[in-house]
C-alpha cells in the first residue's frame, strides 16, 4: 500500500520536471510524469524484493526523488533528439 505514496510523490514531482526543463512544446506533457512514475514503481518494487524495508530512507529517496531524477534526464535526451531530429528534418527540406 505504501508503493502508492511513492508513485504518487514521483507523479507529483514529475509534472514538477515537464514545466521546469525547457521546450515543453517539443514533448507530451505526460512524458516526464510518466517516467517518473514508471521509474518509482520499478525502484520501489526492485528494492522491496532486494529486502529493503518500508522504514529505511534509502527506499524512499531512490522511489521519490531517485525517479525524478532519472525522468528529468531521460526529458532532457528526449528534448535534444527531438531537436536533432527536427534540425535534420529541416536540413533535408531545405528550409
Amino acid at each position: 500500500m505504501y508503493i502508492l505514496l511513492a508513485l504518487v510523490g514521483a507523479c507529483a514531482l514529475g509534472i514538477a520536471v515537464h514545466f521546469l526543463i525547457a521546450d515543453r512544446e517539443l514533448r507530451g506533457v505526460a512524458l516526464a510524469p510518466a517516467i517518473a512514475t514508471a521509474m518509482s514503481a520499478i525502484l520501489y518494487t526492485g528494492l522491496q524484493w532486494l529486502g529493503v524495508g518500508e522504514d529505511s530512507i534509502w527506499l524512499w529517496l531512490a522511489s521519490v526523488p531517485g525517479a525524478a531524477v532519472i525522468a528529468a534526464g531521460a526529458t532532457v535526451a528526449v528534448t535534444t533528439l527531438r531537436k536533432r531530429s527536427d534540425a535534420a528534418a529541416r536540413t533535408a527540406l531545405g528550409i
